[in-house]
């Protein structure tokens, strides 16, 4: 069965309480661009990039005909500092937030997909391209503090890990420190979404602003996202307030996002920093 493409919402049929998911609340610095009426434009845009002096060498530019050089997109970021945005388009303005929010991140996985572009040429994909690219279109960082959660997650008990300890989702023993992957945000624009972010898990107990900037020196070394199978699939919409139905315990019991272990997967333990 082919697989059913995902089209976003116009922003004229979001529903009104939309962006208030938590999901969105680390981008409320241009939570303007996601409310307003209007789409914000390029120089909105690298007016809010280049609020960072470090971005200076970057720029959103704007797709077109005259763009499209022969480079891949990776290699036109990397050896130019253009991102190629497309207006008026909830998958390139989400791209755009992540830039903002998480510029050394993104830099991080940009000169290692090029580095991959370098050795396997532009029509075969590595395996680390594929953990890369999951990673930023899919990914988020997830703090564990609390060891004893990890068997919880690493077998999928979904039930034990969103429900019987759900308070530790709010204590600090667990926390999303960043909702990275642009395509996971675009996906939150439908209410009741069954959101599935690909997790880096960091072990400290240092605070998520650590764990992201120790995830980003890693992925940089490559002793991080060289195989898809070192990503962790977790359910957001288990957390307590990321769906309408999670007060039900019943949800983590016939929701399809909370799937069971698959024969044979093991995750590789966290990092830890």
């Amino acid at each position: 069965m082919a697989t059913r493409r995902f089209v976003a919402p116009l922003r004229a049929q979001l529903a009104a309480d939309c962006f208030d998911h938590p999901v969105f609340f680390a981008y409320a610095r241009q939570a303007d661009w996601l409310h307003g009426e209007a789409w914000p434009g390029i120089d909105a845009m690298n007016w809010a990039l280049h609020a960072d002096p470090l971005n200076a060498d970057l720029a959103f530019v704007e797709q077109s005909q005259a763009l499209l050089d022969g480079l891949h997109y990776e290699q036109r970021i990397r050896h130019g500092g253009r991102i190629a945005t497309r207006s008026r388009n909830w998958h390139d303005l989400f791209n755009a937030l992540a830039w903002i929010r998480h510029p050394a991140l993104k830099r991080v996985l940009n000169r290692r997909q090029v580095e991959e572009i370098d050795r396997m040429g532009l029509k075969v994909r590595s395996r680390s391209q594929s953990a890369l690219t999951h990673f930023d279109e899919g990914g988020a960082v997830i703090v564990v503090r609390d060891p004893d959660l990890l068997p919880l997650w690493d077998a999928h008990d979904w039930h034990g890990l969103f429900w019987r300890e759900r308070s530790a989702w709010g204590d600090g023993r667990i926390e999303v420190a960043a909702v990275f992957g642009h395509a996971l945000l675009e996906h939150a624009l439908h209410p009741g979404q069954l959101l599935v972010a690909k997790c880096i898990a960091v072990a400290t107990t240092a605070d998520g602003h650590h764990a992201i900037a120790r995830v980003g020196a890693a992925i940089a070394a490559g002793t991080l996202l060289q195989d898809p199978q070192e990503l962790r699939p977790l359910p957001l919409s288990g957390i307590r307030g990321w769906h309408p139905e999670c007060e039900d315990a019943g949800f983590y019991r016939r929701a399809a996002c909370f799937r069971p272990l698959r024969e044979g997967r093991t995750y590789p333990q966290p990092h830890v920093c």
